[in-house]
């Protein structure tokens, strides 16, 4: 029966109209140019409410009881339905919106307007904005996919394109319609729709057929055409059920086809023959809502049989009534929807598999059913349909279905109706960090600290523009991009391009190599046959490449293929710095918006090692990574999309804490920070603002604006959070100096000094703070962080408070802290003793470098003097517990640093011929292994300090290894001496029989042997009756030394360099001694270095020094101002 059109109306006044059914069906809803919406409850009645929206109305959507307007003022304006009340504007667009269209559940809004972009708003937050950014010409119009993963557009640019909404990405473009500069140049509005409920198809009026694009691959399905289509087609609808698709024309011929058949099977004329602008499907009913572009509003009814009975349909009315049966009495034309549904639901098929997509006679395995067991096979389908309905046959048919044959139960398709759990995320596409999306013409390649990489992609150039941040040492470059190059990367070493495989060409690896001393600069890898490359980064010295085939390959920065491994899951980004190489990747399926990432960090220095095994990466919820990459001083750091900026915490584990926020810092709610680079020192966050959009355009050359770091500390308003959350980010943003420090680079140690400063006057502020509010309990635990220094000025402020079981506790405190840090300097020394047992293996017969002792800073002197015994026997023991003393010790003084006993304590040449070349071998070992268990001094710090009068560490640049490394130190091992060791190696041949084991015992007329007495023995001598009197328990003389050791610690500096300087008054009376030993301690030297340490640290293991006066003075007057 052919379809019934009813005699057109006047709706609105001449100029382009829209329509749409409310969710029911029961009203038309009517906007056109005179700015009113109008809704109707029949076509015939007369006095439709009207709803003034502006001056003119170019689009309406209708939806959950909200109605959407596009308005001449350029905005998208919310009104109630149906009682028309205005309720607030959705968005803003800088020209007039064309078209604006509801999602499946009326979630969210899409508009696309003459400026160019498109918006999708949340309704319920308009603050929940995204922008697509891409069209060169006005949005004609759009369409939500019914999964609401991919949006539609079509333009005057004659593209139309399919985004990916959640990361505003463009799946696919194609260049269909005619070019024009305005909508009302355009030949066609393109009304596009997608298919409703699967998806599956997308249909766009192209000319004079509709185009039916495949979902995923994007391929053209088929075209419907019809003989009687002599104008352009204007705009498309779907029925609800997804078989018929309706187009109107400009010329007023409205054409319904039968998807499956690709059969017309209905005609009808407008009766002026205008242009068909507005078409919209009843949602229940068979019957089609038009309107013209002179205001008119018609309708058709009986569109198609409602109990589906026309020619091309191949359902047969016993399968009808059967469904009938089942739903107990609902409309037949429901019952058709379902058995479509069910249709929709299944998945695609191999080609060989479908015909004509005719999805009805094909079971969700694949197998084409036999047309005689149509109904018996097709209770298997009901299920689909059951669930959807709310059915309470659920169970029965779930028994039905595990009763039935198991070929003809699909494997996955039927569990997704029973599966009400969280929904999984797509997965994101790799990016690289710095880059803008793909589909611009004009974009950034990669923005960094180093510089910027351009890409020119138009119908003019397709070039690529390097451009360097310092001018002065890199020059600007210009490259042709004939490989059609997507990802990029810059170094001060290298460039570094890839591109995607094609079907002629393999992917390939590009490195411009500008920082090389030959003359050959460039160089190209092809990758194997079916892998491209998905992201690429830089290091020092080193290039990675990430594959589709789960492959990471190594290359050195010269084109030396390296080490290849497999990644455990897709890549997303990567990042490179120095020896460190940062690698994110999808380690599964996130769910409910989630993205479900891992991270791997590798060193790839001389020892490779892994830091991070793949650890998932801590992402805000229902966000998506951004920015990866690392800060100038080589800690890594990620952004999401939410604009949460997180940094490795290698003080707590290698855990990541989010250091800042930038939306706290955007303006408007669609504004966002692009990351170019972060800085812990000074603590920089480098971005670009982009005003309404997550990156900026090429032109004009976009500002960077550098925003502080904030640790998410709570109650940050108070004066104890802001504390507290400065004295965590500042121990935070110094992590990397223990990095540098235990990796061998160089760094300023004035950097170390002036944090641990501030975090200790911080510590101060917030222990005068919690004293004032009688929290003596957290005062301990504040003081727990403090250096001694602090800790002894803490003990004063409590002493003063008249808080004297505080003052107590702190004292206790302070005890414990220097056990510990004697402790630790023990360890210490037990570690560096295994590593010269280790440098010495095979070496034995030869006394080296680690036989003089070198100066010390003043605890280190004391620590030494005090351990030091006269004969050699004790050593052993000594080396267990370093406050040991020997019996004779207090008639036989310590030998000072410098000075030379006969011959087990002096230096050997190895490359001198020795006057007793008879002597035995095991004297020298016996020499040598005492040397070396006198020595304190790290192996490091020995190799800076020694002859410094003659060898300098030369300055580095940060990041760059340091000359003096453990392999460095070990080739210096057997490097001539200077003089002082000459003179050591003559005493050495002068008393060639006091080298022997047999005579490990210091003669006590040997007065060459005995070394001056330290600051520390001298203050010992004259206050071990003190100790002894306030300690009466002590009787082990390891434990006086010990008590009088942490006492002598808490004198000021100056009272221990007096102390000093009174041991090195008796060096005088010592000359002829000296002069016999020919060995000169050099004074001047001695207290040069003195004064050096002095500036020295206070935190460092093995600096412990006061603050300087101006700080305790600073810190004696906060603490001290309230008196």
């Amino acid at each position: 029966m052919p379809a019934i059109q009813k005699p057109m109306r006047y709706g609105h006044t001449e100029g382009h109209t829209d329509v749409c059914f409310d969710d029911s069906g029961s009203c038309i809803v009517t906007c056109g140019s005179d700015g009113d919406v109008r809704i109707w409850e029949d076509l015939d009645d007369d006095d439709p409410k009207s709803i003034n929206v502006g001056e003119k109305a170019y689009s309406c959507a209708l939806k959950n009881g909200k109605l959407v307007t596009a308005v001449s003022n350029n905005t998208i304006q919310v009104h109630t339905f149906p009682e028309g009340v205005p309720d607030g504007i959705l968005t803003r667009f800088t020209t007039n919106a064309n078209h604006v269209v509801f999602n499946k559940d009326g979630t969210k809004v899409a508009a696309g307007s003459a400026d160019f972009l498109v918006k999708v708003v949340d309704v319920m937050d308009c603050s929940q904005q995204k922008t697509f950014r891409g069209h060169d010409a006005p949005v004609l119009s759009l369409s939500f996919d019914p999964k609401d993963i991919f949006l539609a557009s079509a333009s005057c640019d004659g593209s139309v394109r399919v985004w990916q909404i959640s990361d505003q990405t463009c799946s696919v473009s194609w260049p269909l319609l005619q070019k024009c500069n305005d909508v009302i140049n355009a030949k066609s509005i393109c009304r596009l729709a997608w298919q409703p409920k699967s998806g599956k198809l997308l249909a766009v009026p192209v000319e004079k057929s509709v185009k039916l694009y495949r979902r995923e691959t994007w391929s053209n399905q088929c075209d419907l055409s019809d003989n009687f289509i002599s104008q352009t087609l204007n705009v498309v609808t779907w029925s609800p059920c997804g078989q018929y698709l309706a187009a109107g024309s400009i010329n007023g011929l409205i054409t319904i086809w039968n998807v499956e058949t690709k059969d017309c099977v209905e005609r009808v004329k407008h009766e002026k023959g205008y242009a068909i602008c507005g078409l919209a499907w009843h949602p229940t009913c068979s019957r089609i809502a038009y309107t013209d572009a002179e205001g008119n509003l018609g309708l058709l009814e009986n569109v198609c049989n409602p109990n589906g009975k026309i020619p091309s349909s191949k359902v047969s009315s016993r399968v009808e009534k059967d469904y009938s049966d089942l739903f107990d009495g609902d409309d037949t034309s429901n019952a058709g929807d379902f058995l479509n549904d069910s249709a929709v639901e299944t998945p695609s098929f191999p080609k060989g598999i479908m015909h004509d997509d005719d999805d009805d006679t094909v079971l969700a395995s694949g197998r084409p059913r036999q047309r005689s067991h149509f109904l018996e096979d097709d209770d298997n389908s009901v299920d689909v349909t059951m669930l959807k309905s709310g059915s309470n046959l659920l169970k029965e048919e779930e028994e039905d279905d595990q009763a039935d044959s198991i070929h003809d139960l699909p494997l996955v398709t039927p569990q997704r109706p029973f599966y009400d759990g969280p929904m999984p995320t797509p997965r994101q596409k790799p990016f690289q960090s710095g880059s803008t999306p793909l589909h611009l013409t004009h974009r950034f390649m990669v923005w960094n600290s180093i510089g910027i990489i351009r890409c020119y992609n138009d119908e003019q150039d397709n070039a690529i523009d390097v451009e360097f941040h310092d001018t002065s040492i890199y020059h600007a470059t210009h490259l042709s991009n004939t490989w059609n190059y997507t990802v990029a990367d810059l170094s001060h070493e290298a460039i570094l391009l890839a591109c995607e495989s094609t079907d002629e060409l393999a992917s390939k690896l590009h490195c411009l190599h500008f920082s090389s001393w030959d003359s050959s600069k460039e160089w190209i890898v092809d990758m194997p046959q079916n892998e491209d490359i998905e992201a690429i980064c830089l290091g020092h010295g080193w290039a990675a490449a990430a594959t589709s085939a789960l492959l990471l390959r190594l290359f050195s920065i010269g084109g030396v293929q390296k080490e290849i491994f497999s990644l455990p899951g897709p890549v997303v980004s990567m990042a490179g710095h120095g020896e460190q190489l940062f690698v994110v990747y999808h380690r599964g399926t996130g769910f409910d918006g989630d993205q479900c990432l891992g991270v791997q960090l590798l060193e790839l220095g001389k020892k490779k090692k892994q830091i991070l095994h793949g650890d998932p990466l801590p992402l805000t919820r229902k966000s998506y990574l951004v920015w990866v990459g690392f800060s100038a001083e080589g800690t890594p750091c990620f952004v999401d999309s939410e604009g949460i900026v997180r940094m490795l915490n290698r003080g707590l584990g290698n855990t990541w804490t989010p250091v800042c926020n930038t939306r706290e810092h955007c303006k408007g709610k669609s504004d966002h920070y692009w990351v170019v680079g972060i800085h812990e020192n000074p603590q920089q966050l480098r971005c670009i603002p982009c005003k309404g959009s997550r990156f900026p355009p090429t032109l004009p050359r976009p500002a960077v604006a550098v925003l502080s770091f904030k640790l998410p500390y709570c109650q940050i308003a108070t004066e104890k959070g802001q504390m507290e959350e400065q004295y965590w980010r500042s121990v935070m943003f110094h992590n990397h100096l223990d990095y540098l420090a235990n990796h061998d680079y160089e760094y300023d140690e004035n950097t170390k000094n002036q944090a641990i400063k501030q975090q200790q006057e911080l510590l101060i502020k917030m222990f005068a703070l919690s004293c004032k509010l009688e929290r003596e309990f957290r005062c301990v635990e504040l003081a727990d962080l403090m250096t001694q220094n602090a800790v002894n000025l803490a003990i004063k402020y409590a002493s003063r408070s008249r808080r004297l079981i505080l003052a107590e506790r702190l004292s206790e405190l302070a005890v414990e802290k220097a056990a510990e840090l004697a402790t630790a300097q023990v360890e210490e020394e037990e570690v560096e003793e295994d590593f010269r047992k280790k440098l010495n293996a095979g070496y034995s017969n030869t006394a080296t470098e680690w036989s003089q002792p070198t100066l010390r800073n003043q605890v280190e002197e004391e620590a030494e003097d005090t351990g030091e015994a006269d004969d050699t026997e004790e050593k052993s023991e000594i080396r267990q517990n370093p406050f040991s003393k020997s019996a004779n010790s207090s008639d036989v003084p310590a030998v000072k640093s410098g000075a030379v006993t006969s011959s087990n304590q002096g230096r050997v040449n190895p490359f001198k011929v020795s006057a007793s070349s008879k002597e035995p071998a095991t004297s020298v070992n016996s020499a040598r292994s005492n040397i070396l268990d006198n020595m304190n001094k790290s192996y490091k710090k020995s190799a800076l300090n020694r002859s410094a009068s003659n060898e300098k560490s030369p300055v580095i640049k940060p990041l760059v290894p340091k000359p003096k490394s453990k392999q460095a130190s070990a080739a210096s091992y057997f490097q001539k001496r200077t003089s002082q060791a000459d003179k050591t190696e003559e005493v050495k041949e002068e008393n060639p029989k006091n080298s022997s084991s047999e005579t490990p015992v210091l003669c006590p007329e040997n007065n060459e042997n005995q070394r001056q007495k330290t600051g520390f023995q001298m203050w010992l001598e004259e206050n071990r009756s003190n100790i002894l009197s306030d300690n009466p328990d002590l009787s082990d003389e390891a434990d006086i030394i010990k008590k009088g050791m942490l006492q002598f610690r808490v004198l000021s500096a100056e009272e221990r360099k007096a102390w000093a300087t009174k041991a090195k008054g008796g060096m005088a009376s010592d000359g002829a001694e000296a002069k016999k030993r020919k060995c000169v301690v050099d004074e001047s030297h001695e207290t040069e270095d003195q004064k050096e340490k002095a500036t020295e640290n206070l935190n460092l293991p093995k600096k412990h020094k006061p603050l300087d006066l101006s700080t305790n003075q600073k810190l004696s007057a906060f603490a001290f101002k309230q008196e």
